[in-house]
């Protein structure tokens, strides 16, 4: 796909993020002189040619209450992980569930999972929750909970 100046220049307006409002699309397309529709469809444009891989929000949770954060790593079997996480990925209390590479002999754990609580005692409860609905108690795993807030945003590109 070969990218128009209105392409660039709306990739440069949403990486900022997109307005807080009932039709942010509109909103861009007024800045960008376009009609809303127009944004839509050449956001959609650009997914489909993967030029932009994942559109999402970034919630802040801290903003809402949520001030107890922790990664939950888990060494699960090669062969149980996808598994493993679809059954973590599920649960309402799980807010990220990705798998990485182990890092032996230093780093056993190959699923992580993010779980946001008002309460570090909150989260806690969610976790050996999780362990006996799911019959994980045979799964070694680490709680690290989060000690330094780090500003979150999207890609930005040049």
């Amino acid at each position: 796909m070969v990218l128009s100046d209105d392409d660039f220049r709306l990739i440069a307006e949403i990486q900022q993020g997109l307005p807080i409002s009932s039709r942010p699309y509109a909103e861009v397309g007024e800045r960008l002189g376009m009609s809303e529709s127009e944004v839509i469809s050449r956001i959609e444009a650009l997914q489909n040619s993967g030029i932009i891989k994942r559109l999402g929000i970034v919630v802040r949770h801290h903003e809402l209450g949520y001030t107890a954060n922790a990664m939950v790593v888990w060494d699960v079997p090669d062969e149980q992980v996808d598994q493993v996480g679809e059954r973590l990925g599920s649960q309402p209390c799980v807010t990220l569930c990705y798998q990485r590479p182990r890092r032996l002999p230093e780093w056993r754990y190959n699923l992580f999972c993010m779980i946001h609580g008002r309460e570090r005692s909150k989260v806690l409860e969610h976790i050996d929750n999780i362990i006996v609905a799911h019959n994980l108690q045979h799964i070694p795993h680490k709680v690290l909970f989060s000690g330094t807030r780090y500003k979150q945003r999207g890609a930005k590109y040049q």
